[in-house]
């Protein structure tokens, strides 16, 4: 038997009362046990968050920058208010994406650490957990645009300045694949603007929201995940949209400002401790995080390299794109052909997959072997008592199951933890495609489709004891 403990609200006939966490227990259970425990378990309308507009889920910085996939910040506090009574807790998420976490993390008054191999991720969250003083940060928003205004009239102000457009030349090819000559050009002098700012943290501010215009000034198809190019789009002027942004995110960094506990104004190096590295490899000790909060790529799901391609080229975060991508896990470009699956649940996954894509089925297997070393690392890092709680969602590529958190349960069993807790709740506000074609398993526009991608997720949750 493989060991295993979960969580209940209400008794069952084998079920012990411990008084101790006023919980209900279940004895240990096997694979089996497992799928069948998943397959009976409800939805928990108290994590639904169904009640909250997106300009609370948006509050703060939290919309700062788009990214798919995000999960909300309303998961990540109630998590903390569940199991966080120090206030010297460290929280940790190894795939901080976004920043969801992390921010608040800093917001409550706790250490943060983590990871993330793509950059732009490991830069917008660096911004967003960065609390700039107000009166500050305005003035130098106002000389931005200052400096820029010219752009803001006709099309020949683009040669009326001594600002020598920067655009990476190496990626030239690209970006003149993605955009017009007028914007290329215009971006090129905002983005040399910026990297003349000397402040380091109002120059991040600053590439952050130049960031989250490319796609608007591109014509990349607006409303896709994956890179497309719409050749009859008219793309966004570029100074227009950066003036509209930088005012939506000095709203965000004064509310959020306000709020941040003076500790971490005052020494936010003490508090924020992240990344640009492999989630397995955290930048913490053995046995010093109270709680890991993280919502892990989904195999197969997301080329997140891909997604986030304009400001790699731009932000020159990778020589060459193609290698770039097999640093992430998750990737379809990434292979582990010299270790074995752990996990019984994964393994039949792999082999019903064999029958459909010998292709998939390495990608999936390689993900899960991934994913039992991030496991193996979030152990390590934890203190006793301490927990992780992994955010994921099942769904089907090419008619076969892909159980992503009864592999996690299982998984996280070998890594020496005990499973905890699982909690059923639906996603009616997270950014992700909901349609998907059973046949091919790619994400479809929703009247083309015929299966829903991710209409429910779960939080597993480990516990180091």
């Amino acid at each position: 038997m493989i060991p295993f403990r979960e969580i209940e609200e209400t008794a069952t006939k084998d079920v012990v009362k411990d008084h101790n966490i006023n919980t209900m227990q279940i004895k240990s259970k096997s694979p089996e046990e497992i799928l069948i425990l998943f397959k009976e378990k409800n939805i928990d309308e108290n994590w639904t968050f169904i009640e909250y507009k997106p300009s609370d889920t948006g509050k703060w910085t939290h919309s700062y920058h788009r990214y798919p996939a995000k999960f909300i910040p309303q998961l990540v506090e109630k998590l903390i208010d569940e199991y966080i009574s120090s206030e010297y807790a460290q929280i940790n998420d190894p795939f901080m994406g976004c920043g969801t976490t992390i921010v608040t993390a800093i917001s409550k008054g706790f250490k943060a650490s983590g990871t993330d191999i793509n950059k732009i991720a490991y830069l917008i969250t660096k911004v967003k957990s960065t609390p700039i003083e107000p009166v500050y940060l305005d003035r130098k928003i106002k000389h931005l645009l200052a400096k820029l205004q010219f752009l803001e009239s006709s099309q020949n102000s683009l040669f009326r300045t001594n600002i020598e457009p920067l655009i990476p030349q190496k990626h030239l090819e690209r970006i003149n694949y993605w955009f017009i000559e007028q914007n290329k050009n215009e971006l090129g002098i905002i983005l040399k603007a910026i990297c003349d700012e000397e402040d380091e943290t109002i120059r991040d501010f600053f590439l952050i929201a130049f960031s989250h215009i490319l796609k608007n000034c591109s014509i990349w198809l607006q409303g896709s995940t994956k890179p497309t190019r719409d050749l009859k789009k008219i793309s966004t002027k570029p100074y227009n949209m950066l003036k509209r942004h930088l005012k939506k995110m000095q709203r965000g960094n004064n509310s959020f400002y306000q709020i941040i506990p003076q500790k971490i104004k005052d020494n936010l190096r003490e508090y924020l401790n992240i990344k640009i590295q492999d989630a397995k490899k955290q930048p913490v000790n053995d046995n010093t995080v109270d709680l890991i909060i993280s919502s892990s790529p989904y195999v197969t799901s997301y080329e997140y390299a891909d997604l986030h391609q304009l400001s790699t080229l731009w932000l020159d975060f990778a020589d060459n794109l193609s290698e770039y991508k097999k640093e992430f896990i998750g990737s379809a470009y990434k292979y582990c052909n010299d270790k074995k699956l752990k996990s019984n649940i994964a393994q039949d996954i792999v082999d019903k997959m064999q029958k459909k894509s010998r292709k998939m089925a390495k990608e999936i297997e390689t993900f899960f072997i991934d994913m039992q070393e991030v496991f193996d690392e979030s152990y390590r890092i934890l203190k006793n008592g301490g927990r992780c709680c992994y955010v994921i969602g099942d769904t089907k590529l090419k008619g076969v199951g892909i159980l992503n958190a009864e592999v996690f349960a299982e998984s996280l069993q070998y890594s020496g933890f005990i499973v905890d807790r699982i909690i059923k709740r639906k996603i009616p506000l997270k950014i992700l495609p909901q349609k998907r074609d059973l046949k091919t398993g790619r994400f479809a526009n929703n009247h083309e489709a015929n299966s829903e991608a991710y209409p429910i997720e779960y939080i597993v949750i480990g516990l180091k004891e």
